[in-house]
């Protein structure tokens, strides 16, 4: 017997999840100039936008767990890009910040979205595409993650 909803192409877990993955592949080879894993580049980019955040902020920003976060900062740190230390406020918190090394990298990401993007628009998609299905994206996750809480 015939399950429609079990077919792979009615699901809409299937594209986003395969999305997901190539246009992750798309990063690797500018990742691979500057010497960083996906991970490690959605982590910087939270730094550049707020440095000094706790590992507990930014594991909320990248809707990660701490347990999956800290062997990546451990890793980060000893490339000397970013450095943790304790809260002298809460001895339980760990504040993560950029080192020079880190902000340095900042100028060789600059072009890394705009050269996604071009790859990304076609004929059929435009920027207003692409920016619908950003905040359709974000609404999901924010459903989502509401769900989970």
């Amino acid at each position: 017997m015939d399950s429609p909803q079990l077919k792979l192409s009615n699901q809409i877990c299937f594209p986003l999840y395969s999305v997901s993955r190539l246009i992750t592949k798309a990063y690797k080879p500018y990742l691979d100039e500057m010497g960083l894993t996906y991970p490690q580049y959605l982590v910087l980019m939270v730094l550049w936008e707020n440095d000094g955040l706790t590992v507990n902020q930014i594991s909320e920003k990248l809707l990660l767990n701490t347990n999956t976060l800290s062997p990546l900062l451990k890793r980060m740190e000893k490339m000397e890009i970013l450095k943790r230390n304790r809260s002298s406020e809460d001895e339980r918190s760990v504040i993560v910040q950029i080192t020079e090394k880190g902000k340095q990298l900042k100028t060789l990401a600059m072009p890394i979205p705009e050269n996604l993007i071009k790859t990304l628009l076609t004929e059929n998609i435009s920027m207003e595409n692409v920016i619908q299905l950003k905040d359709m994206l974000n609404e999901w996750i924010k459903i989502l993650t509401d769900k989970d809480n």
